[in-house]
């Protein structure tokens, strides 16, 4: 926007400028030959007191060479007797025109002679005879003054050019000030900080257009709106995962009371995560959104898959479903918090349980790579109908009980450290098939990959537990 404004005055400026200049200049040259034949002609008419007085070509000689013009040899007095005082350029023939020999009539003109021109001025003398003086102007006389005016012309009008650039570029310097400032602070609103306003008052803005500003006030409106509907969806986080404590109180008493046993055991472990995990939506949701999160420092997916797979291993054999687990025998450091990993796992495992009748099997297979985790989780049941729909945030399409959060959530955890989420069909045990590839090492959202669906990867055979 700078450089088009810089342009736009730039051939405004030049066209206005040649626009009135051009005729100027015109106008000085004209105005210079007039002013040299004007000053010709004053010559001449000095030598008609002269003339009338006498046609002696002595005083003549000294009328002429008391002009200006016959001190430069310029000027010469053609006498009716046929002599001639100073040196003559015009023609016989322009001579006799102009003393009106062989029509009667005289006139002055000018003819052109080598050099320049020559005025011819009759004048009458005594006897009624014609006398006439010639004045010599040179080429030089005609243009003379104008080289200067031109050079003045057109350095007013640079002058005029530059001035319009300087001030089309200050004015575009502050629109285009206004502008960066306006996308620096969407950009800052898009990458998280809730606080970046636009400055609509003040310096900053000085100088800025009424459109800028009203666009500033309008992102400073949005921002505000965005920081009070996202308190205003943690506050409601906080009060839903808050009323969740009650049944959950008596979920844990109930569970205290179920006595001793793996069941027993394994319910109060899971009432007791559940709690962990309200608690940190509760402080999730009540965290300013100013503070900056803690960094995750990563965990051992294959430990956390043991955990996992070992939690839901007892829920497998009472429902008579075989199982088995491979590749997490060593240690896999993966960029992801160990809570956020184990609710990935278990969102996993829990659509097994959730969608295919007992006895169904199921595996877990984790792929170690130099720069990714992947971990594979297959069952022989139906297999997806749908692989689009049922990754679908919030569409529900697993049947009663579903909300469609849970492989969406899966998914974001691989996303957001540059990994993926594909679903497809399980070549070993014929059934649906989930695929979870994290990076080991996240990259920016900008280069991360484009999320895929529908792919079906070979599976490695594991040991069974």
């Amino acid at each position: 926007m700078r450089w088009a404004l810089v342009k736009a005055a730039v051939a405004g400026t030049t066209m206005v400028a040649l626009a009135f200049l051009i005729p100027l200049g015109l106008m000085v040259q004209q105005t210079a030959s007039d002013r040299a034949f004007t000053a010709a002609e004053r010559q001449a008419a000095a030598l008609g007191p002269a003339l009338a007085i006498t046609t002696d070509q002595d005083p003549i000689a000294r009328a002429v060479a008391s002009t200006d013009a016959g001190a430069h040899d310029r000027i010469a007095v053609h006498l009716p007797s046929g002599a001639q005082v100073g040196e003559g350029r015009a023609s016989s023939r322009d001579l006799a025109t102009a003393s009106g020999d062989g029509s009667g009539s005289v006139r002055s003109f000018t003819v052109k002679v080598a050099g320049g021109y020559a005025l011819l001025q009759p004048v009458a003398v005594e006897g009624g005879r014609i006398a006439v003086v010639e004045v010599y102007v040179a080429e030089a006389d005609l243009t003379r003054g104008v080289t200067t005016a031109w050079l003045v012309l057109s350095l007013v009008a640079l002058g005029l050019v530059a001035i319009a650039v300087l001030v089309a570029d200050r004015l575009g310097s502050r629109i285009v000030g206004s502008a960066r400032r306006l996308a620096s602070a969407a950009r800052s609103l898009g990458s998280g900080n809730l606080a970046v306003r636009v400055p609509v008052d003040g310096e900053h803005a000085h100088g800025a257009p009424d459109e800028l500003r009203e666009a500033g006030h309008a992102f400073n409106t949005m921002a505000d709106r965005v920081v009070h509907l996202l308190a205003a969806e943690r506050e409601l986080a906080a009060d839903l995962s808050h009323r969740l404590r009650t049944p959950l109180t008596v979920l844990r008493l109930n569970a205290a009371s179920l006595g001793d046993g793996d069941a027993a055991d394994a319910t109060r472990h899971a009432v007791a995560q559940l709690e962990r995990e309200v608690d940190q939506i509760i402080r999730s949701a009540r965290r300013d959104p100013e503070e900056t999160p803690a960094v995750a420092i990563g965990c051992d997916a294959a430990e956390v898959i043991r955990e996992r797979v070992g939690f839901w291993s007892a829920l497998a054999e009472d429902e008579g479903r075989p199982w088995q687990l491979a590749g997490a025998d060593r240690p896999v450091q993966v960029p992801v918090q160990r809570g956020d990993l184990a609710a990935a796992i278990d969102a996993l495992l829990g659509n097994v349980f959730r969608h295919t009748v007992f006895g169904t099997p199921f595996a877990v297979d984790v792929l170690a790579t130099d720069s990714s985790v992947i971990v594979l989780v297959g069952d022989a049941g139906p297999g997806f109908t749908d692989p689009d729909a049922a990754i679908e945030r919030g569409a529900g399409h697993g049947g009663e009980g579903s909300t469609g959060l849970g492989l969406d959530i899966v998914r974001k955890l691989a996303e957001a450290t540059g990994g993926d989420l594909a679903l497809g069909r399980s070549a070993v045990l014929g059934g649906a098939e989930i695929r979870l590839r994290l990076q080991n090492h996240p990259v920016a959202s900008a280069d991360r990959p484009a999320r895929r669906r529908g792919v079906r990867p070979r599976r490695r055979r594991g040991t069974t537990v």
